[in-house]
């Protein structure tokens, strides 16, 4: 999905334009608003909502409010969205005259940049799921609010029967796709250095959406991998196998979740089962990509431990769903920004963190 704003009201008087919902939960949306609302007089502009639980996406602001007089511009909840995203902001009010800009409750990856000096405020962002209410700060003193759906992480002890805990939205937001036989996919190019081959193929123009979605899933795959780590992009069942048994043996065996129900809710934590007794162990997470065909990320990163979980309606007491849990022992190469520190309120190597397994994410394991 992709949408352009190009000189749209410029010089207009009074203008009211109100953005709310825009895009949410797309499918890497793309929007450009460039020198909107320039030389305009008494604006009043509201984003609310915006790009809220889309797939990854961007969003750049250039000279968006540009030498106008009392501009009143106000983005709320924007850019909440699973696995990244970016908004940038160029040229944001410079020149203006009296502009009031307000950031409010937004997402992680925000670039400011050669905006409006006075007038504009960064709102810090109270995670409500954690203990901690820190912002993180730029170090040009920029507060930059950095967003945690509650219930995204937790800590180990949680896992016990009896718990009322948040099940964060675990609901697959990928588009329907397919895996491809080994026999196909192998003959395909999946490398940055094919970037041409594959847009050919796919038919994505220069800068497109589509060009984005190839070149980040390839970037990401291409990435050196973190202290610890062993991983995989795989394109087939077949190469998914192979890197379970590569890295767990031929005594493997595959879980996940096994419905959305209790997403976006509190729910009770019934019987916990912890996988090879609640040992510490390894194990292979596969992750969904974006990409033209179905595409996991998979890794496997030492010092984990497996659970799985009945999880149990808070007033009927009835059991809903069956979660798989993993937690992570060893957090010390972590980043500090990482989001289960900002949900969580602590640091690399400190606690360990958990997470459950995704609709349509799996985790590997050797077999109980």
């Amino acid at each position: 999905m992709s949408s352009t704003f190009t000189a749209y009201r410029e010089m207009g008087n009074g203008a009211n334009d109100s953005f709310t919902a825009y895009t949410s939960n797309a499918n890497n949306p793309d929007n450009n608003f460039k020198s909107y609302g320039g030389n305009g007089n008494s604006a009043a502009d509201s984003f609310s909502s915006y790009r809220q639980g889309a797939n990854a996406g961007g969003d750049l602001f250039q000279s968006y409010g540009r030498n106008s007089n009392s501009d009143r511009v106000n983005f709320v909840n924007y850019g909440k969205t699973h696995s990244g995203g970016t908004d940038t902001f160029r040229e944001y009010g410079k020149g203006s005259v009296e502009p009031a800009v307000g950031f409010k409750a937004y997402g992680v990856n925000n670039t400011f940049k050669d905006y409006a000096k006075k007038g504009v405020t960064f709102a810090q962002y109270a995670n409500l799921s954690s203990n901690s209410k820190k912002g993180a700060t730029e170090s040009n003193g920029v507060s930059v609010n950095k967003w945690v759906e509650p219930g995204k992480f937790f800590r180990e002890y949680l896992l016990k029967e009896g718990t009322v805990m948040k099940i964060p939205d675990i609901r697959d937001k990928m588009p329907k796709r397919s895996f491809l036989p080994r026999v196909i996919s192998s003959k395909l190019p999946f490398s940055t250095g094919g970037l041409l081959e594959l847009k050919r193929i796919f038919h994505a123009q220069n800068e497109s959406s589509a060009e984005r979605v190839l070149v980040h899933a390839l970037s990401e795959c291409e990435r050196n991998p973190s202290i610890g780590e062993t991983k995989r992009c795989v394109g087939s069942i077949e190469d998914m196998i192979d890197f379970a048994v590569l890295v767990l043996g031929h005594n493997a065996t595959v879980r996940t979740t096994a419905n959305v129900n209790g997403s976006n809710q509190n729910v009770m934590i019934g019987k916990v089962k912890g996988i090879d007794g609640g040992e510490v162990n390894k194990s292979v997470s596969c992750h969904q990509s974006l990409y033209p065909y179905l595409l996991y990320y998979c890794h496997s990163v030492p010092k984990v431990r497996v659970y799985v979980s009945d999880i149990v309606d808070v007033e009927s007491k009835v059991k809903i769903n069956e979660g798989v849990a993993i937690c992570h022992i060893d957090t010390s190469a972590w980043s500090p920004g990482h989001g289960a520190f900002v949900a969580l309120g602590s640091g690399p190597g400190l606690i360990e963190v958990c997470h459950w397994i995704f609709e349509n994410d799996m985790i590997w394991t050797i077999s109980d």
